[in-house]
């Protein structure tokens, strides 16, 4: 996809509103965003802010621990009255997420109750509070899903299971939002190098040159199946392909592969939650 597709696509909203945008896959939506003149306002949710150069005026961010219900509540809560009073179309990129690496519970019960919420209730709450607005300003959503959804993950049990879920619910809300016209779009990617894995305790990165992508190319394929409205979409023909022979595999036998796999990287210690 061109940068002049991918500015098109974005043109069409008034404001993008994305969670988890500090680094990775979500800095790069919001670079994307901001790199249009004119373009739409963007609004950040995380606890770090994002490093990006030459923001202006146009990013806002707003501080917020995805995994504390309450932040969450007073955060959205705030954000959905002002999306109200805006007009034009939104955007709306669940993107925050993190993983962990080991045999559950491991590395502690904490981590995985975390993971649930950033993972899970946060993309949830943040849909259903921007919903109202959605539905009279008209826009899109992005989920940022995995190709983990795809199979069960041993050794990233949790992990996994979320991934599945949020790849369920946008194909679910998807369907329920097309007579608004809003699509919801389940982004699907592999291995990216971004901060993920050394966040989800492995010990390096591990990233097989053949199918580990960067943030810009995870974020056109985005951009691609916005334009097109496709519910679903892997970013990257290598993953496309292992997602579908995942799929069609037996459930018991694609864990047992994917756990013959993800149990050969080894583990390092990294307590610290990415935002």
């Amino acid at each position: 996809m061109t940068t002049g597709q991918r500015q098109a696509v974005l043109h069409d909203f008034s404001r993008v509103v994305i969670s988890g945008g500090s680094s990775g896959i979500g800095k790069q939506f919001i670079e994307q965003a901001l790199s249009l003149e004119p373009g739409p306002g963007v609004c950040n949710l995380s606890r770090r802010p994002p490093e990006v150069a030459d923001a202006g005026k146009r990013l806002e961010h707003l501080s917020c621990d995805l995994a504390d219900p309450d932040a969450r509540k007073r955060v959205f809560s705030a954000l959905a009255g002002r999306v109200e009073c805006e007009d034009g179309p939104l955007l709306v990129v669940n993107n925050a997420g993190f993983g962990a690496y080991g045999a559950f519970p491991e590395p502690e019960t904490e981590r995985h109750l975390a993971m649930l919420a950033v993972n899970v209730a946060a993309p949830v709450e943040l849909t259903a509070r921007l919903l109202p607005a959605l539905r009279r300003r008209g826009g899109a959503v992005i989920n940022v899903a995995s190709t983990a959804a795809f199979q069960p993950t041993p050794h990233m049990a949790t992990y996994g299971a979320s991934k599945a879920f949020l790849l369920h619910w946008s194909l679910a809300l998807h369907q329920e939002l097309r007579a608004h016209r809003i699509p919801v779009i389940a982004l699907c990617p592999g291995p990216t190098r971004t901060h993920f894995f050394r966040e989800a305790g492995f010990e390096t990165h591990l990233l097989p040159e053949g199918i580990s992508q960067d943030s810009d190319a995870v974020v056109a394929t985005a951009l691609k199946a916005l334009a097109k409205g496709r519910p679903l979409i892997v970013s990257g023909w290598t993953n496309r392909l292992t997602a579908g022979v995942s799929s069609t595999l037996p459930k018991r036998v694609s864990a047992w592969l994917a756990g013959r796999i993800i149990g050969r990287f080894r583990l390092g210690r990294h307590p610290a939650r990415p935002d």
